[in-house]
């Protein structure tokens, strides 16, 4: 088996977290997708794609042997360029041409002539671009929620819709409508993604309260305690943080190596603070 993430095309950087290539060996691989707080396009070579809305939980597939896969993940709070919104795929999975209708056809058709996954994974990451460019481009208003909502300035939902000059209900209506849940709920996955993303990269908790390893990294993502971590923890993926990372804070227990996903990720950190 194997699984390699990238960064995506410069082109889709605003728009795309990470892109990758999977490809499982002689049994079945079983998959544990977790909230992002974002959408997910996933492209079985030869097979029809599949679109994976916006998770409040873990979502289980199981994926055949010798079965190449290449995906997108979108930044979170990002649509792609569909017709559905992510309020209307809520932890759905969904046969993409359900959304693009004959489009996903000819897209079939001309992965699977280009011979090798990367170049099945160049051509879509090109067609995706060409569709944002017809489509437009991302909400500016989103973009800056989320950013306000990463876990490493927290901030109350009220002092974000007044930095946006939006009310409660409209800042929630919002939300719901581009990425598919209310703001706290987006806040609470950017939070867990953020503890992911330090456990992942190895990096030191900070000492704070005298704690360090997965505590230290859960009070410096905004958790009270351990304790708070583990019950957000088994909320979203169904595991412990240790069941989930293998028993070491550098790694998953999947073996996989996400730094393309989590490097975009953790260069939020260095953004200032919200300002009312």
């Amino acid at each position: 088996m194997e699984y390699v993430e990238r960064s995506p095309v410069p082109a889709l950087a605003g728009v795309v977290r990470t892109v990758w290539i999977h490809r499982t060996g002689t049994d079945p691989y079983v998959q544990r997708h977790l909230p992002t707080g974002g959408v997910e396009i996933h492209c079985p070579i030869g097979g029809r794609p599949q679109l994976i809305g916006p998770l409040t939980g873990p979502k289980v597939d199981v994926i055949p042997p010798r079965t190449t896969i290449v995906g997108v993940r979108f930044q979170p709070g990002t649509p792609p360029p569909l017709p559905a919104v992510p309020g209307e795929l809520l932890d759905q999975q969904v046969d993409l041409s359900d959304l693009w209708g004959r489009l996903v056809d000819r897209l079939v058709a001309a992965m699977a002539e280009t011979g090798s996954p990367e170049r099945a994974l160049t051509y879509l990451q090109a067609h995706l671009l060409a569709e944002y460019r017809h489509a437009g481009g991302p909400d500016p208003l989103m973009r800056e929620l989320v950013s306000a909502l990463m876990p490493w300035h927290p901030v109350s939902i009220d002092a974000i819709a007044s930095h946006l000059s939006l009310s409660i209900s409209q800042l929630r209506r919002r939300c719901v409508h581009e990425a598919g849940v209310s703001p706290k709920v987006l806040q609470r996955t950017l939070r867990f993604q953020g503890f992911l993303a330090l456990a992942q990269a190895g990096a030191a908790a900070t000492g704070r309260r005298g704690t360090d390893g997965v505590a230290g990294l859960a009070i410096d993502v905004g958790y009270a305690d351990q304790a708070h971590l583990t019950r957000e923890c088994v909320r979203l993926t169904g595991c412990t943080p240790r069941q989930l990372l293998g028993g070491d804070i550098d790694r998953c227990a999947c073996g996989h190596d996400h730094a393309a996903s989590y490097r975009p990720f953790l260069a939020t950190r260095l953004r200032p603070p919200l300002r009312g």
